[in-house]
């Protein structure tokens, strides 16, 4: 599994059974996370479900991308909350198929054609979690900016 030829961009995680459908998982540097789920409808579980720890890396993602963006155009951006929502198939393999993106960010004077264009660059170009599962799951997004210095938010539903 290592090839030394591939000059791609790479990552890669190790994953151990601890029993049940538990995994903890490390990545290359050491990050850990358990990943989780019922063995039976109503039991209890110790970590993220795969899905759930897929819309995460996509929140994750497009967030990262875009707090990048905005602080390198100057935009003083003080939060970032990003809602997901996803829809599966109903039958196995139970793919997702509509996946909704929400983002309410916060700030002081922050330009909203920055931040559309920010999220568009986002959807549509840099982030690779997007980019791998939009061909199978299709992906709207929405925003809202609230100015920390005024009252009343600035939304955008149509985004």
């Amino acid at each position: 599994m290592d090839d030394h030829t591939d000059d791609r961009p790479s990552s890669s995680v190790s994953l151990e059974w601890q029993g049940g459908f538990r995994f903890d998982s490390a990545d290359s540097a050491g990050h850990r996370i358990s990943v989780d789920a019922p063995m039976n409808e109503g039991d209890s579980y110790a970590g993220m479900l795969p899905g759930d720890l897929l819309l995460t890396a996509l929140a994750a993602c497009s967030g990262i991308d875009i707090v990048n963006i905005l602080t390198r155009q100057r935009q003083r951006i003080t939060g970032l909350e990003i809602q997901t929502l996803g829809r599966q198939n109903p039958e196995p393999p139970w793919a997702w198929e509509d996946i909704e993106i929400r983002y309410t960010l916060r700030g002081i004077a922050i330009n909203e054609r920055l931040v559309s264009r920010a999220i568009d660059l986002s959807e549509n170009k840099y982030c690779s979690i997007g980019a791998t599962i939009s061909g199978k799951a299709r992906i709207a997004s929405s925003y809202e900016i609230i100015d920390d210095s005024l009252a009343a938010p600035q939304r955008d539903e149509s985004a």
